[in-house]
């Protein structure tokens, strides 16, 4: 029966065995941080990592870079400096059986030692979400200080509670200097390297080696290893590594790489660069040039791939099916033929069309970063948890419901409505629905605020009450379908040429201008507003738009008579409010059009007409609960006297007596619309606020004033979170000029 002392002999010579066998890269990896090569960036002198070793005071870390820059070896050294138990795992073999052994184990050290436990993990990321959870308590309460290992992204592929409680460090992948320094104490070191050997390496070789690895210390060691091992001694007793031995060691060729180490890289940049720039030939040489070096396709098609995203996008969007369909061909048939499905897929990139329009996401990443209040639009937020409690879902549109399969509505956060991140190009599938985006990406803001001005004392609000105009934007998010099908009635039955010049009147947001917009040429719409504020909201508006299709926009009369006197129109039209029918110079105004209108030009003009205002609404709420009779008698004065100031009866036949005067034959139609306003205090202070259209209004009627705000003010909070009737009556005018 073997003792314990012939136990620890054969154990101590099995060790020896071991390491004399091991690969070269394991002999030689550093023991202490001297022996350590390159990263100076965080474990030069002074640094805090380093420091941390030194004072045994390392906390939790995560070590992240590419393979063979010393995140495992860096592990050991902390392992040989720390006065803590050192265990480590790999989560490739690794399970969360192994982890609760390695937690009982340290909690174990912990209460009956005061021993702490560092747990080194190497390839981290490879644990499931199970896995690194399960770490996560232990991590927290100091039983475990955890050191991970990762060559992906941490903040992607790694437990977000574990990189908060850690510090990250980022190794780089080693310099040609430190490469080349790796390399002569390998040949040198008599005790772990090939220093008891004669081994003779040429410039060539030693600089194809560094080049080539680019980076790895394990790659440029086990290249060496195999150059060494294979390569009998010559009579001398001398191994001569030289530059083909290199090469075949490697397994790339040197004549098309450069000494320095940058030609991979810059090879690779050529290629991509070659394929953005449309140039198939430069394309097929960079390629050429990269296989012939020995580059793995597999590299090659990953940054193809990369390239039909980035400038190729969406205007290709094929692009990407194609270069990924060529990638699994070549898995497939493997080279020499392989070479076809990889030449055709540079050839798709280089011949095909280009957008990098696909860059917005970082910009919208920008915004996810940088703005503070993000929240979910409530008829946007998912109805099946609690929505029937917290109204989540209640006024979503589906699309599909709609003709076209579109409608105007609010996706974006309230605060980030009218921010644009995609910037379509003119080029292939992308362009053949760019102006249709870009047309339904102004839709979408002018809707969002064209009902401001669907009547002056209903509805009102500004910049300078930005509560009021955040509420607005809610409520008017989900008008884009009456707000779609007021725009088809009013240029309905037009019959558009593409010569057509138009004049758009009462130009307070894009929406009623978005038809002649897509109808005409470039060039041949102008826009009036009635102020230089509507001018500034329509032009934000406008800024979505391609600027060779953006329209003239003026704010008066005295602009539209300085136009070129050639310049006449062929239709004019839009959305009238009652600001514009009491314009006290009306008479001059339409004579100004009806100079520049020819015979036939043809007419279209909307007006819509509040019938209830807060006190009318009221009163119909009442009536319809059957509580008529509990309305007070100023109530329904006050209703009266609504009827009269929304009222445009007399505006529209002064109008149209306008018209008349001018040359225009009109006929008009009319129907009704019944909608409904939700009760909430942002509501009842749009009407009943200080200095707003409605009070002041009612204010100047010289009655009790105060007294009727106090009253209305009242009821309408009784009736808080129900709907408020509101009906409109709307007038379509069609006509031409004889």
């Amino acid at each position: 029966m073997s003792g314990p002392l012939e136990q620890d002999l054969f154990s101590h010579h099995g060790e020896t065995v071991r390491r004399r066998q091991a690969p070269l890269a394991d002999r030689l990896r550093p023991r202490n941080l001297d022996e350590f090569v390159g990263q100076g960036a965080i474990l030069a002198e002074g640094r805090l990592l380093r420091r941390a070793i030194s004072a045994d005071r390392v906390g939790n870390l995560i070590l992240h870079g590419p393979p063979g820059v010393g995140k495992t070896t860096l592990a050991r050294i902390i392992a040989n400096h720390t006065k803590a138990h050192f265990s480590s795992l790999n989560a490739v073999l690794a399970g969360v059986k192994d982890l609760r052994s390695e937690v009982a184990d340290a909690s174990q050290r912990l209460d009956r030692h005061g021993l702490r436990t560092i747990l080194f993990i190497d390839e981290v990321h490879r644990f499931n979400s199970a896995q690194q959870d399960a770490l996560l308590p232990w991590v927290e309460n100091g039983t475990l200080t955890l050191i991970g290992a990762t060559t992906e992204n941490p903040f992607f592929e790694v437990n977000k509670a574990l990189v908060s409680r850690s510090r990250l460090f980022r190794l780089q992948s080693l310099a040609p200097e430190d490469l080349s320094r790796l390399l002569q104490t390998a040949l040198h070191d008599r005790e772990r390297g090939f220093g008891d050997r004669n081994v003779e390496i040429s410039h060539e070789a030693s600089a194809h080696l560094v080049d080539v690895a680019g980076g790895d210390a394990r790659s440029l060691l086990n290249a060496l290893e195999l150059a060494v091992e294979s390569t009998p001694e010559n009579q001398e007793g001398v191994i001569e590594i030289d530059l083909g031995i290199a090469e075949e060691s490697i397994q790339q060729r040197a004549v098309l790489y450069d000494k320095q180490g940058d030609a991979h890289f810059d090879t690779i940049s050529a290629f991509i660069k070659s394929l953005r720039g449309s140039d198939a030939d430069a394309a097929l040489f960079w390629l050429a040039r990269m296989v012939e070096a020995g580059e793995n396709p597999r590299f090659i098609f990953r940054r193809m791939l990369i390239s039909a995203g980035e400038d190729v996008g969406l205007a290709d969007p094929q692009a990407v099916v194609v270069v990924e369909a060529c990638a699994a061909a070549f898995e497939r048939i493997g080279l020499p033929e392989g070479l076809y499905p990889l030449a055709q897929a540079a050839l798709y990139l280089a011949c095909t069309d280009k957008s990098n329009s696909t860059s917005g996401m970082f910009e919208a990443l920008r915004h996810v970063r940088e703005t503070q209040r993000q929240d979910v639009p409530p008829h946007l937020r998912d109805a099946n948890r609690d929505g029937d409690a917290f109204g989540d879902g209640k006024g979503y549109r589906y699309p599909h419901a709609f003709r076209e399969h579109w409608v105007a509505q609010q996706y974006l956060p309230t605060g980030l409505q009218g921010e644009a991140f995609w910037s379509p190009s003119r080029q292939g599938w992308e362009g053949e629905r760019r102006e249709r985006m870009l047309e339904r990406r102004a839709a979408q803001l002018a809707a969002s605020a064209e009902a401001v001005d669907e009547h002056p004392l209903l509805v009102s609000s500004g910049p300078e009450q930005p509560e009021l105009e955040r509420w607005l934007q809610r409520q008017l998010s989900m008008d884009g379908e009456r707000l779609q099908e007021l725009r088809e009635k009013l240029w309905s039955d037009m019959s558009w040429q593409r010569t057509d010049r138009v004049l758009v009147l009462g130009g307070r947001s894009l929406l009623w201008s978005l038809d002649p917009l897509g109808a005409v040429a470039e060039g041949g719409l102008t826009i009036l507003c009635s102020s230089s504020k509507e001018q500034m909201r329509l032009e934000a508006q406008l800024q979505l738009l391609d600027p060779i299709h953006q329209p003239t926009v003026i704010t008066d009369v005295d602009e539209l008579e300085r136009l070129n006197p050639n310049q006449g129109f062929e239709v004019v039209g839009g959305r009238l409010n009652q600001e514009d029918l009491n314009n006290s110079d009306l008479e001059r105004f339409w004579s100004s059009v009806s100079s520049r209108s020819s015979g036939g030009t043809q007419l279209r003009l909307l007006l819509s007409e509040p019938q209830l205002g807060p006190a009318g609404g009221l009163l119909e709420l009442m009536l319809s609960d059957g509580q008529k009779r509990r309305a007070s008698a100023s109530l329904q004065q006050l209703a009266e006297q609504e009827s009269a100031w929304l009222s445009q009866k007399e505006q529209r036949r002064k109008l149209l007596d306008h018209l008349d005067r001018c040359g225009w034959v009109t006929r008009q139609s009319s129907w009704q619309e019944s909608l409904k306003l939700a009760v909430e205090p942002a509501l009842i202070e749009r009407w009943l606020g200080d200095d707003r259209p409605y009070r002041r209004a009612l204010e100047a009627t010289g009655a009790d004033s105060e007294t009727a705000v106090s009253d209305l003010r009242h009821e309408l909070r009784r009736q808080r979170g129900r709907h408020l009737p509101q009906s409109l009556r709307h007038w379509r005018i069609e006509g031409q000029l004889n």
